[in-house]
């Protein structure tokens, strides 16, 4: 595609929802209406959403603007990471190789297993009283 456009990805992990927006710019990040940093304050979830970038060697090439929606910051983070990775594929369809090999186009669909009736929670089970 061309480098004019911006370019419209989503990623989701959980219940998290993640509209990803990228255009040629300075690195410049706004999720939410605030700075990457500023929205995710763990450096572990900086550093895996920045984790595409430094793959493909973009880290401040492009501007990101990200809706984020849903879920927890684990989850959102996850739906930031993912939604990055594949905008950055419809930049380059050369970057989808390494992208995939270090699983970062693989939507992790792992989710929360739901309570099961006469349980406490999914596989919890009440104490058992033998008298």
């Amino acid at each position: 595609m061309a480098d004019t456009q911006t370019i419209h990805a989503i990623g989701r992990r959980k219940e998290a929802v993640c509209r990803v927006y990228i255009k040629p710019g300075s690195g410049k990040w706004d999720v939410n209406g605030r700075t990457l940093g500023d929205y995710f304050p763990r450096p572990s979830h900086v550093s895996s959403i920045q984790q595409p970038f430094v793959a493909t060697d973009m880290l401040g090439r492009y501007d990101v603007k990200a809706n984020v929606d849903g879920g927890g910051n684990t989850g959102q983070a996850g739906a930031l990471r993912l939604a990055v990775a594949r905008a950055l594929v419809m930049i380059d369809e050369a970057h989808r190789v390494k992208l995939r090999g270090l699983g970062l186009l693989t939507r992790d669909a792992r989710a929360v297993e739901r309570k099961k009736p006469g349980r406490p929670k999914a596989r919890k089970r009440f104490q058992f009283s033998k008298r």
